[in-house]
């Protein structure tokens, strides 16, 4: 593990490749799993004051859903996750006309509907962040629903964390993203 400012980083992240290919896998994310994606109360309150604005972006079966359960649970270990429909997805997710799942949240954050982009979880995914102490520790998760991700990565040559600059600075900053690239290049020396 590499320490960056809070965060405890494992090398998967520099040394592993990740592209997501949405075409291959469908958005498989929002659908497996034994319950919805982690969120935390920062995103539930955002999520409960821009739902209106989201709304128009959702599927009917979600919208009932929604009605139904609202937008956030708690799992078997007790954190918050967003509600899904009985059949398994995410009550955020839409399919659109080639049966791929993408975010109604982030559908309704790139029409300018909301600056709500969607859960910082599913942003950072291939990454994980558990609570260690006083530090978060970023850990590549591998699932293989993901495996034409990594194969598409290793064509490109792309390590995890620079597919996921966007959502790195949007959790950390981007200062705290610079010096990450940084430590990637010092590791790469040795």
């Amino acid at each position: 593990m590499i320490i960056h400012e809070s965060a405890l980083i494992s090398e998967d992240i520099f040394e592993k490749n990740f592209i997501c290919n949405l075409s291959k896998c469908k958005g498989a994310c929002c659908v497996e799993g034994d319950f919805g994606a982690p969120i935390s109360k920062e995103e539930i309150e955002i999520l409960e004051n821009e739902i209106e604005k989201i709304k128009p972006f959702l599927s009917k079966k979600s919208l009932d859903s929604i009605e139904e359960k609202g937008i956030w649970e708690k799992d078997k270990d007790d954190d918050l996750v967003t509600t899904c429909l009985p059949s398994g997805e995410c009550n955020f997710s839409v399919m659109d006309e080639n049966k791929v799942l993408h975010c109604g949240i982030e559908l309704a954050f790139k029409s300018n509907k909301t600056s709500f982009q969607k859960p910082i979880s599913c942003h950072l995914y291939p990454i994980r962040i558990t609570k260690v102490g006083e530090y978060e520790a970023l850990n590549y998760h591998r699932w293989d629903i993901c495996k034409d991700a990594c194969t598409l990565g290793n064509e490109h040559k792309i390590p995890v964390f620079k597919f996921l600059k966007s959502a790195l600075s949007r959790k950390f900053g981007i200062k705290w993203y610079n010096e990450l690239e940084k430590i990637a290049e010092a590791l790469n020396k040795n």
